[in-house]
């Protein structure tokens, strides 16, 4: 069970890239700016982060789902997964969205 979440992570991921090579939407379509707009915003999200469990904010939850593999004191790697998960479905979805406004 302790790799149920980052395992979920990664097959979502995994459907994100199907998803950019089929319709050609970032990494596909121009992979030096597709890296450059999801690294900037992964690294805020990261440096966010690392300060909110730096000022006592965040911390990491119990759960069975979890590694229990932690980057730093209250950071499991899931979080690393999730961020990059999060900019690129962003990334994803604004492209398709600016692609079918036109």
């Amino acid at each position: 069970m302790n790799f149920i979440y980052l395992g979920s992570l990664l097959v979502s991921l995994a459907g994100l890239v199907a998803l950019d090579r089929k319709h050609k939407l970032a990494f596909a379509k121009n992979p030096k700016a597709a890296t450059i707009a999801i690294a900037i915003p992964y690294l805020i999200f990261v440096i966010w982060d690392a300060a909110g469990i730096a000022l006592g904010i965040f911390f990491k939850g119990q759960s069975q789902f979890l590694t229990g593999i932690m980057i730093a004191p209250e950071f499991p790697i899931e979080e690393l997964f999730f961020l990059a998960l999060l900019c690129y479905t962003t990334l994803i979805a604004s492209t398709w969205f600016a692609r079918t406004k036109k």
